[in-house]
């Protein structure tokens, strides 16, 4: 009866490593996770950070299957411009309705909905990505660094800021803009650092 009995227990943890295996989901830190923006206009560029609010990623026999994150818009920065009240006034304008409209919408988020590999570190993702409530596929190709315990994701992907409804400056909009033009792509660089979320 005692074998029996261990056989059943040897079959029972068996079953949960190998169920762990097949599903592993990860949890970003958003101290050590870092989220850049890069947006171009005719006379130039400005750049800056975006706090991580939240994040996951599932994978599903070690491959990337599924996960999300989201972005804090309301902690939105500029890093290029060095006087206090220049950098203020572009933060300020980035903030309101001419853009992100972060009072009302103080979250942008991004939902894996497929995952390609290329090879064991680099896959293309597409998913769906929400700005000011308003939701468009893309696609783009990240770079997957497993550690024991924990993966870091590496990804630029950029979007068409026209199609969420930001219109300030655009040649999408408005004609004849002369140097105020403002390019609809936005480039976001995601580095994520996430550590595997124990079974409970």
């Amino acid at each position: 009866m005692m074998r029996s009995l261990l056989v059943i227990l040897g079959v029972i943890y068996s079953f949960v490593v190998y169920s762990q295996d097949l599903q592993t989901k990860y949890v970003a830190d958003p101290s050590a996770s870092k989220i850049e923006w890069t947006g171009k206009k005719l006379t130039g560029e400005h750049y800056g950070e975006i706090k991580l609010s939240s994040g996951e990623l599932i994978f599903s026999k070690q491959k990337l299957s599924g996960g999300s994150f989201e972005m804090d818009m309301v902690s939105i920065n500029c890093t290029d411009i060095t006087d206090a009240k220049s950098n203020k006034r572009l933060v300020d304008h980035l903030k309101s309705e001419d853009f992100f409209s972060v009072r009302r919408f103080p979250l942008s988020r991004f939902t894996i909905i497929s995952v390609s590999y290329k090879s064991d570190n680099e896959c293309e993702i597409t998913g769906q990505l929400t700005i000011k409530d308003k939701t468009n596929a893309i696609t783009f190709s990240a770079k997957l660094l497993r550690e024991t315990d924990k993966i870091v994701a590496n990804a630029t992907m950029s979007f068409d800021r026209s199609k969420y409804d930001i219109k300030f400056g655009s040649q999408s909009f408005y004609e004849n803009l002369g140097d105020k033009l403002v390019y609809d792509d936005v480039d976001i660089t995601i580095n994520l650092i996430l550590k595997r979320e124990e079974p409970k």
